[in-house]
């Protein structure tokens, strides 16, 4: 089943969302199963990758500079040289999730918890946010 993953590009001179198609194996459910299958696709791609021995393409200067713009300028190479677990990433995210690390949209409505149903569709939109924790001083 396909559906569209909105992300985020980053760099300053073209900060938009667009929808990337995202292929996963069977139709999820409930939000759990939603979070394992996207999981286990991103593991998929990752450990395949790093077999290949190389990045997914080549980085050009602009993207240099998005990337620095970001703060972290990143050729996409494991240099641990083992693959990533699949069980062991489905663990973290769900539990991530839990803890309130990001939350899950389809189309405009929020996804809710990791038992609620679902009901994805052929091409629908599904939107990953992650919650960033600022801190500072009370004044």
């Amino acid at each position: 089943m396909n559906i569209k993953v909105n992300v985020k590009q980053i760099g300053a001179r073209r900060d938009k969302i667009s929808g990337e198609d995202f292929f996963i194996k069977s139709v999820p459910h409930t939000v759990e199963e939603l979070i394992t299958e996207a999981v286990r696709t991103c593991v998929e791609a990752y450990n395949s990758r790093m077999k290949k021995g190389d990045s997914a393409e080549p980085i050009t200067d602009e993207d240099i500079r998005d990337m620095a713009d970001v703060g972290k300028i990143a050729f996409g190479i494991n240099y641990a040289g083992t693959e990533a677990d699949e069980k062991t990433a489905a663990e973290n995210a769900l539990q991530a999730y839990e803890d309130g690390l990001f939350r899950i949209f389809t189309g405009e409505r929020e996804a809710g918890g990791l038992s609620d149903s679902i009901s994805l569709s052929e091409n629908d939109s599904v939107t990953f946010i992650k919650l960033t924790m600022l801190s500072g001083r009370m004044w």
